[in-house]
Formats: C-alpha cells, structure tokens, sequence
C-alpha cells in the first residue's frame, strides 16, 4: 500500500477503489476495440469510407476484417449474391432493318477483383437490388441493341455462340464500370414481326425432307443395281458350270467308246482292267463335278450376302435421314405450338389485368362512396361534438369565474378585517414599533423551534479549537468566546424584538476576557494537544 494512502481515513478502501476502477478502464478501452474490428463474410464486400489510407475515397475488403477507426471512420456491405434480369427486348432492328424480338434473361453481380470493388463502392454503396437491377438493365439493353444492329438475321439465329460472344464483348466492360461482372446469358429465343425467321426455318425444312428423299430414292437406285448384278453373275455362273458338266460328259463318253474298242479288241486280255478304269473314270467325273458346283453355289451365295448387306446399309441410312427429318419437323412443330401458347398466354394476361384493373376502378368507387358518407357522417359529428365541448367550457368557465370571484370577495373581506385588527392592535400598543415588538414576542418561542429543528440532524464527530494562548486556553478559551458573543445576540433581539435581556449576562464574560492577553494555545484534537502528538 502507498504511503500517502496509509496517512488518510480509509486508505485500504480508497486503493481497491482506484485498482477496480482501472479494471473497469482497461476493459471498456478493450471492448471498444474489439466492437470496432469489423469482420467480412465470403457473400459480401466490407466498405470503409471516411478518412482512409492513401488519399482514396474508399477500402474494399472481401474476405478477412479490418478496424473501423471510430469518429473518422464508417463502414457498410454490399452482397455479391447473383441477380437475374429480365430483359424482354422487342422491336431492335437488326441489320437488314428488320425489328427482332430477343427476350433473355442475365445474370450478373458485383465483382470481387480490385478495381471492381472500387466501382461497386463508389456508385452501388447504398443502393438496394432493385436500384443495382435498374441500372443494369438499361446498360444491358443498349448494349444488346447494338450487337443485334451490327449482325444479320441469319448470324443471330445459327450462330448462337458469335451472338453471345459479341453480347459479352459489349457488356462486360460496361458493367465494370460500375462494378458488376456478368455470370450468364440465357437467350429464350429470337422471334421477328415479319416472319423471316419462320420462313427461314421453313425452308430449311423442306430443303431436309427434299434431301431425305433424294438420299432414300440413291439407295433404293444402288440397292436395285446391286441385286441386278448379283442376278447377273450368278447367271453366267450357273451357265459356265452347265457348259462344263456337257463337255466333261461328251469326252467321258468318247472315252468310253475308245474303252469299249480297246475292250472288244482286247476282250479276253484287259475285260477286268476295262471295268475298273472305267469305274475310276465315272468316279472322276462325279467329282469333278461336284467341285464345280460347290464353287459356283459358294459364289452365288457370297454374291447375295454382299447385295443383302448394301441393302440393309441403304435401309439403316434410310432410317437415320427418315428420324432426323422426323426431329426436325417435331421441334418446328413445338416451336410453333409454343409461340401459340405463349400468345394465348398474353391475351389471357392483358385480359386478366383489364379485369383486375375494371374491378379495381368498381371497388374504388364503392370505397370512395361509402368513404364519403363516413367523412361527411364525421365532420357532422365533429362540428356537434366541438359545440357540445363549446358550450360546456363556457359553462365550466363562468362556473369557475364565479368560484374565483367568491373566494376573492371572502379572502378581502378577511384581508379587511385582519387589517382592522392589525390597526386596533397597533392603536393600543401605541404605536407600530411596539405592536411589531409585542407581536414578536408571540412567536419567539416558534421561531426558536423552527431553529432548533434546522441544526438538529448536525452531526459533529469532532471539535477542532484555535486559541491565541495565556491562562484559560484551549476549552476554557473557547467557552468565554462563545459567552462573549452573547451581547451582539442581545443587541439583535433588542433591535428585531424589541426585548432587553439584563446587560450583565454579556458585561460579565467580556470584563473577565479583557483581564489578560491571551498567548497561543496548541491544537486539541480528539483530546490531545500538538506536543502530545508529536
């Protein structure tokens, strides 16, 4: 414990105090710290503005946290959730001068990159999604006219990816000068007033069925072609094999008949050997003959594989052009179903809301009406309400000007005769000094309560007396000057009261008081002079 707290009353107390207090201090000055570190979710951009580093109007931060400097320092967000804007851009000429109908819809959001967050900072802080919607969409329609101006019909529906690279070429740049980058393009579809676009597709239609035709009517003309010379070959063929069978028979015959002479010549010799070599020779034949026609069925079956397989290529070929034209006349014809639809859709719409805006107008009307007759019904009742408030105040006003008026005439006529009182009173003291004197004295004894009871609830825990010293000193010192303060006290009830105390009670204290000088006397505190203490 310090010194100097040790000396006072209480030091103990005083230093636990100022130890709390530093507690409390230290842990203020650390909460506000730690409010005014600001931290920023993965979905947003923290903004500090106010008086920042390096002269810039603003500190972006994705990601992490910084301190909010307070006083000189504010922050704010801005979400980085994505929107989606619908653009139902109709009538932009194209090209050719043709007015296009392009209803899309974009989605964009804000930037996370440096320059970005700079522009989302300066011109979206503060603005809600429907405002940052607004401004991107009029920067996503001026830009989606100018692509559709500078390409033809033909471009903008084939090539759907140089239309939508042309589109984003335009409008990123736009939009980051802003602070907003573009995510995804979705065209709906592409519709013109004058019907080019069907034709066009019309045409391409038919152009697809005409070729499918023209494909089926070639692989039918091959098919036929090839059966044809399949037929053929196998026609010489079985000719070639016939011719052969005839010559292999005639040359067996002759040799058959050289046998026979050879035999007959040679009857009794070779007869056996004639028999077996003509046997061999039949054999032969037989063989050589079904050779040949196992050659010639192997060909003609080869030859109709082959014209089978061409023909079921044709058919297979046949079937693809046949699907594929199936296809594309199934989507025109959705197409179309939907583009009816979708009109049927908005004539039902616009009659939908002419309906809800004539039952609007009938409701309006019957509310107004019935509004009416309650407001007039109300300022009726107003207007008698206000007079009714009016005539009782008038009646409570003169009620009260007459109560004010009687209390007034009661509290003179009292004010009358105490002051007829007060002039008998002064009348028989003889004079106005000795009835203010004799009326003093009335109440002496509540004045003297009235200043007992101010210096009641004094409490003195001590009695601290300076004496200049000499013979009664110290206590003694302090009782004479009180006494010697008596005669100013008389003097004064003398002069306000008019009463004269016997002169004694102050002649005595004050002659006994001048006898001696009286010499510096030490301090007494709580019984003990300052030798005593030291």
């Amino acid at each position: 414990m310090l010194p100097f707290l040790a000396e006072l009353p209480g030091g103990e107390n005083a230093f636990l105090f100022m130890v709390v207090a530093g507690v409390f201090i230290l842990g203020g000055f650390m909460l506000v710290i730690a409010r005014r570190y600001k931290r920023c979710p993965s979905n947003k951009i923290l903004v500090i503005y106010g008086r920042t580093a390096g002269g810039r109007s603003a500190k972006s931060l994705h990601g992490g946290g910084a301190f909010v400097w307070p006083l000189v320092q504010n922050y704010d967000y801005l979400s980085l959730d994505p929107m989606q804007i619908e653009t139902p851009l109709e009538g932009a000429l194209s090209l050719e001068n043709i007015r296009v109908s392009v209803p899309s819809v974009f989605t964009v959001a804000i930037g996370t990159a440096t320059e970005q967050m700079s522009n989302a900072a300066v011109r979206l802080l503060g603005l809600t999604n429907a405002e940052i919607m607004k401004q991107a969409e009029d920067i996503i329609f001026g830009q989606l006219r100018q692509v559709i101006a500078s390409m033809r019909i033909q471009e903008i529906n084939r090539d759907r990816d140089s239309f939508l690279s042309r589109i984003q070429e335009n409008l990123e740049p736009e939009l980051e000068k802003i602070g907003l980058i573009l995510i995804n393009v979705n065209i709906k579809d592409i519709t013109d007033e004058s019907g080019y676009i069907e034709a066009i597709g019309r045409k391409a239609a038919s152009e697809a069925v005409q070729q499918a035709l023209i494909d089926v009517a070639e692989q039918e003309r091959h098919g036929a072609i090839g059966v044809a010379e399949a037929n053929k070959e196998r026609m010489i063929l079985v000719a070639g094999l016939e011719r052969t069978r005839d010559i292999g028979t005639k040359e067996a015959e002759r040799d058959r008949a050289v046998k026979l002479a050879d035999l007959d010549k040679e009857k009794t010799i070779g007869e056996q050997q004639a028999t077996f070599e003509q046997e061999a020779a039949v054999r032969d034949a037989e063989r050589e003959m079904r050779i040949r026609v196992a050659q010639a069925n192997a060909t003609a079956v080869e030859g109709e594989n082959l014209s089978k397989g061409v023909i079921a290529e044709a058919n297979a070929v046949l079937q693809v052009k046949e699907a594929e034209a199936f296809q594309t006349g199934e989507s025109r014809r959705r197409q179309a179903d939907a583009a009816v639809r979708e009109a049927q859709y908005i004539a039902e719409a616009k009659a939908a809301n002419a309906e809800a805006i004539k039952r609007e107008a009938e409701t309006r009307a019957e509310l107004e009406a019935v509004a009416k007759a309650e407001k007039a019904q109300t300022i009726v009742a107003a207007e008698a309400s206000a007079e009714r408030q009016r005539i009782l105040a008038e009646g409570e006003a003169a009620a009260i000007f007459a109560k004010l008026d009687a209390e007034a005439r009661g509290n003179y006529e009292i004010l009358a005769k105490k002051g007829e009182g007060l002039a008998e009173i002064v009348k028989g003291a003889g004079g106005a000094d000795a009835a203010f004197q004799l009326m003093m004295l009335e109440h002496i004894e509540q004045i003297s309560e009235t200043a007992a009871t101010a210096i009641s609830n004094i409490k003195f825990d001590k009695v601290i007396v300076w004496d200049g010293g000499g013979e009664g000193g110290g206590t003694q010192g302090f009782l004479k000057n009180l006494a010697g303060s008596l005669p100013p006290a008389l003097q004064i009830m003398k002069d306000i009261g008019g009463v004269e105390m016997p002169e004694y009670f102050g002649k005595l204290m004050q002659d006994k008081d001048e006898e001696k000088p009286r010499a510096k006397q030490p301090e007494v505190v709580d019984g003990k002079s300052e030798a005593d203490q030291g």
